[in-house]
């Protein structure tokens, strides 16, 4: 495992293909409080780039970030996220970036592993590739002006197995006969996220 750690943008001349693994850390849940700290992403060769957005002497940080921007809003390139409706959410409101096309391996795992309820990262990657991640660092400040090497590391591991992931989930999809209904969920989420940044994060409006 590698990564590379930038302040405010990627680099230049970065080419991820056709689908790159993405995923964000922040200071907290609610994206109207919560301000987003990184950006982590992976083409899926074992090194991840962390675009870190760290706060200026009290002020915002700047998320002019033209290359990330770039990436992210590019309609050739596949999103890949663990837990997309987070992501994409964070990626709107503080990016002003709509992600799309997009994947997201909880989503095909809640259609396609229906024999457990447990389909956080941790228990994919143990289950489908025999990878233990390790979660110490989920819950540590993101928002800190510089960031550990414990956190870095994570960071890095959350995006390096999406794409090995994403092939095996591919599998069982089809399996199951159930791409179409995964194809029409991934979607929906930027729906998902309008609606949550919205005001409808916690409603089911589908209900009664």
């Amino acid at each position: 495992m590698t990564f590379e750690l930038y302040e405010g943008d990627l680099p230049d001349g970065l080419n991820f293909g056709t689908s790159v693994a993405v995923d964000t850390e922040t200071l907290g849940l609610n994206p109207h409080r919560d301000r987003l700290c990184v950006v982590q992403l992976s083409a899926g060769d074992g090194t991840a780039h962390i675009v870190q957005f760290p706060p200026g002497n009290g002020n915002a940080p700047d998320y002019s970030a033209p290359r990330l921007k770039a990436v992210l809003s590019d309609s050739t390139v596949t999103k890949l996220f663990h837990f997309a409706r987070f992501d994409v959410a964070f990626l709107a409101r503080y990016l002003g970036v709509a992600c799309a096309p997009v994947y997201c391996t909880k989503i095909a795992s809640k259609l396609t592993r229906t024999y457990t309820d447990r389909h956080g990262l941790k228990d994919l990657c143990r289950e489908l590739l025999g990878v233990d991640l390790a979660k110490a660092q989920q819950s540590s400040d993101w928002g800190a002006p510089k960031l550990t090497p414990a956190q870095l590391s994570y960071a890095a591991e959350d995006v390096l197995h999406l794409h090995r992931l994403k092939a095996r989930l591919d599998e069982m999809l089809a399996r199951e006969g159930r791409r179409d209904l995964a194809e029409a969920c991934f979607a929906f989420l930027s729906t998902r996220a309008a609606l949550d940044l919205g005001g409808w994060a916690g409603l089911d409006i589908f209900e009664h």
